[in-house]
């Protein structure tokens, strides 16, 4: 036998004996029984299924579940007993633990009236698809205020009021529509305001033609403006027509516009290697 087969032969066998040695290691640990540990943990409610803000918690709606104890939950529950009977106050999804925080009181009830902060107001506007931006105000979003109001001859637009949080969308108080994008046709905004901003808002909605306009939720600077005015929206007056007489006979001519302003004259002037130019009014 020359060297080259006997090399190949203890290559052969070095390769049978490496699959036979792994082989019979992968079914030693297949045989390894499965050890099961288990974690310390409390009992905790939580959701049973995805709750909309405002819905009152009721026995099918929740579960108890095995929290660990190595992480716990602020203001949880541990019967379901203390949490049914009262109304959420932000929306929950499935298996979220329901704490405190989520909570309106048991005398609260359910609905739009125990998410209103206390020293705040909610308070409607009849709106349609123009005033409501074409359905894209929707729970959750932030508008301002814009009133119309006619005085004397003129008009005015002016923001009333900035910033203004929308808690509902007719009947719909939930924050679906507004994750997904969708528009949500009403004809009712409910608006949550200061008190001295609800009297602002029922005062505009009374004697002026209102019109809400979406912001950005990041943007909390307060909108500042004069307002514009009919008037310097469209500019001055044209001149009235002027009645003139040509070879006998009356004819009436529009009037000549108004002069242009005179030029100003410019003076250039070069300091080293600057060059600036002045006006110079007549």
């Amino acid at each position: 036998m020359n060297r080259g087969v006997r090399a190949l032969v203890v290559l052969l066998v070095a390769l049978l004996t490496a699959g036979i040695a792994s082989f019979v290691v992968y079914r030693q640990i297949q045989n390894i029984p499965v050890r099961e540990v288990e974690i310390a943990g409390d009992p905790v409610v939580v959701a049973a299924k995805a709750l909309p803000v405002g819905a009152l918690l009721a026995p099918p709606d929740v579960r108890i579940a095995k929290w660990p104890r190595s992480a716990p939950v602020t203001g949880a529950f541990a019967k379901a007993d203390d949490v049914v009977g009262r109304g959420l106050l932000a929306a929950v999804v499935e298996n979220e633990p329901i704490t405190t925080a989520k909570l309106a009181s048991k005398e609260a009830g359910a609905g739009l009236a125990p998410t209103i902060p206390l020293g705040m107001r909610a308070v409607s506007v009849k709106v349609n698809e123009v005033v409501g931006v074409a359905g894209f105000v929707v729970p959750g979003a932030h508008v301002d205020v814009l009133a119309t109001v006619g005085i004397r001859d003129d008009s005015i637009t002016r923001t009333v009021i900035s910033n203004l949080q929308v808690l509902a969308v007719g009947t719909r108080i939930d924050q679906q529509e507004s994750k997904e994008g969708k528009a949500v046709p009403t004809t009712v905004v409910t608006l949550l305001a200061t008190p001295e901003d609800a009297e602002r808002v029922a005062l505009a909605s009374t004697d002026a033609k209102l019109l809400l306009a979406l912001r950005n939720p990041l943007d909390v600077a307060p909108t500042l403006t004069a307002g514009v005015r009919m008037a310097s929206l469209i500019g001055p007056p044209s001149p009235p027509p002027v009645e003139r007489t040509v070879k006998g006979r009356k004819m009436v001519v529009a009037a000549a516009p108004p002069p242009a302003p005179p030029a100003a004259y410019t003076v250039e002037t070069i300091r080293g290697a600057k060059r600036s130019t002045e006006e110079v009014k007549k």
